[in-house]
């Protein structure tokens, strides 16, 4: 595209307003009256500006840029993702629903068909979904291209800003005034003096003056920009691996267990689970009623996990069992975590008297002999167990969590044992085909018909469970580091303005003019305090005598 020359002989490149030496309007003048009047006063917001997404529109990179450089396009991204993200807390994350039965299964039970749709559209995992993802990378980009489209050119126009202005440039100022002026010498001087009394940079050029202050302020929504990029960039970094871990993690008394997110690095022993509470009479009086409000007498005052951290020393083979060396030992409370390796273990929930193992004894129904007894890990039941002298229990089918379906068949809700219910083949020498039995809590089935051999309840382990949260955060530096730009950002353009002051002379003619990116009301009393006690008129602000001219008409 062609460049545009100004009659100053200055070349400005396609797409200019105003000519970047001399500052006359290099747009056509062939326009009627009304736009004259829309077209008075000059857009400063870019100094007139060619920027590289009102120029070029060929390519599919100038298209691209284009789309990205829109501040609309902007606007409509933040909205979309306010919407997705307010949607997202309609009902709980996966993080943080119950670890006892599968989100499927949980968002279906406790919130019908919506629950179901939910999980099905993937707002159950929101803010770790691809497309969650894509909306966050555009919005950055978007940021990125917004701000190199505009500082940049911004930056150039006001490096090279002249002194000497076209008159046009300085009528189409919103503030503006002209006059003769007799001691134009002497007034210059006292208006200069004033200017640098209130720390404005004071150029001169062949008699005239241009007065500055502020400049700093107009880059104010850049970096604005920049610290948002930073605390986006941190954001997604949370999804590269190794860099944010947020896990959960249900350990019982005397298990130790893989922490997760350490990818089989760290274990952690679980020795003893405490739960203190404040019982009504043995506390301070004040407590009582609290307690009493507690419903069941109660109120928790202290749990906590005593608990061992070890480290693996040999190479991670699947099946092999895990060389650990101790690292250290540590009560785990609320706000009392386990710090270890950028690692943090927290107390933030726990269940009491989970069933861990259940035992039966196989027993002749007619005389009642005892031919052994059977003991159940629930977390891990074995499929067969051998009681010697040709008696043995396989184990058909175990529900942790019984319940009957729909169809009537026995089925599980979750994989925690909270009802356990069994299917067992007993095996005997008189019955080397075997005799199935369903037992369940208070429930002894024979659904082959009467059998000769039974298998009763011996007894009953239960544990304690502990909830552990395990956090790794190497992003929050950089989440820190976005929002400290960011609001550095917004005190340089909220308490700084850029202001300007052209005092031009024409033979015994002073013309002054004056621009700011705020506060004009500011602007025009500091201009008021410069021309005090000199010939030179206070300018006056076109946008005011417009509104009143049009009151009055």
């Amino acid at each position: 595209m062609e460049n545009v020359k100004c009659e100053c002989g200055h070349v400005n490149p396609h797409g200019t307003i105003f000519c970047e030496a001399c500052g006359k309007p290099v747009q056509s003048e062939e326009i009627n009256q009304d736009d004259k009047e829309k077209k008075k006063l000059l857009d400063m917001r870019y100094e007139g500006s060619a920027r590289r997404s009102q120029t070029y529109n060929k390519t599919i990179v100038d298209k691209i840029w284009n789309f990205f450089s829109s501040v609309k396009v902007g606007i409509w991204i933040i909205v979309v993702l306010l919407i997705a993200s307010a949607l997202g807390t309609i009902y709980p994350q996966e993080l943080y629903i119950p670890p006892t039965m599968t989100p499927a299964e949980f968002y279906e039970q406790e919130y019908g068909i919506t629950g179901r749709l939910y999980y099905q559209l993937g707002f159950h995992n929101l803010y770790g979904s691809w497309w969650y993802m894509i909306l966050i990378a555009m919005l950055g980009i978007s940021l990125i291209i917004c701000s190199i489209d505009r500082v940049v050119p911004l930056y150039k126009a006001l490096k090279k800003q002249g002194v000497t202005r076209h008159e046009s440039f300085l009528k189409r100022q919103r503030v503006y005034g002209k006059n003769t002026v007799e001691n134009i010498d002497q007034d210059f001087e006292t208006v200069k003096q004033k200017l640098k009394k209130k720390h404005y940079s004071v150029r001169e050029e062949n008699g005239n003056i241009l007065a500055e202050k502020g400049r700093f302020s107009r880059w104010g929504p850049y970096v604005n920009h920049c610290g948002l990029i930073i605390f986006l960039i941190g954001a997604m970094l949370r999804f590269v691996p190794g860099m944010y871990v947020d896990e959960v993690l249900w350990i019982r008394e005397g298990e130790t267990a893989s922490v997760p997110g350490t990818h089989g690095k760290y274990y952690l022993e679980s020795e003893r689970f405490i739960v203190e509470v404040y019982e009504k009479g043995k506390e301070k009086e004040v407590f009582d009623d609290a307690i009493e409000l507690a419903g069941n007498g109660m109120v928790v005052k202290n749990y906590q996990t005593d608990v061992t951290l070890y480290e693996r020393t040999d190479e991670i083979i699947p099946g092999v069992e895990p060389e650990l060396k101790k690292v250290k030992s540590h009560e785990i409370r609320v706000n009392e975590p386990l710090k270890h390796d950028h690692y943090a273990f927290y107390q933030v929930d726990y269940k009491l008297n989970e069933f861990s193992t259940m035992s039966f004894e196989m027993i002749d129904k007619g005389t009642n002999e005892d031919f052994g007894t059977i003991t159940i890990n629930l977390r891990d039941p074995q499929e067969k167990y051998d009681l010697g002298n040709g008696y043995s229990i396989e184990l058909a089918s175990y529900f942790p969590d019984f319940y009957f379906n729909d169809k009537g068949e026995p089925a599980t809700k979750t994989k925690i044992p909270n009802n356990p219910a069994f299917v067992f083949k007993m095996y005997a020498p008189d019955k080397p085909d075997g005799e199935i039995s369903f037992v369940a809590i208070q429930q002894n089935i024979e659904p082959m018909g009467d059998n000769k051999y039974k298998m009763a309840f011996a007894g009953i382990e239960m544990k304690n469970v502990s909830g552990l949260t395990v956090r790794r955060d190497f992003t929050l530096w950089i989440l820190a580091v976005g929002g400290a730009i960011f609001m550095i950002g917004v005190i340089q353009g909220s308490y700084w303005h850029h202001r300007r002051i052209w005092i031009q002379r024409k033979n015994n003619e002073v013309i002054v003019a004056g621009h700011t990116n705020k506060n004009w009301f500011g602007l025009k009393n500091e201009i008021r305090y410069f021309l005090a006690d000199t010939g030179i008129s206070e300018p006056i602000d076109q946008v005011d005598a417009k509104n009143k001219e049009n009151k009055e008409g």
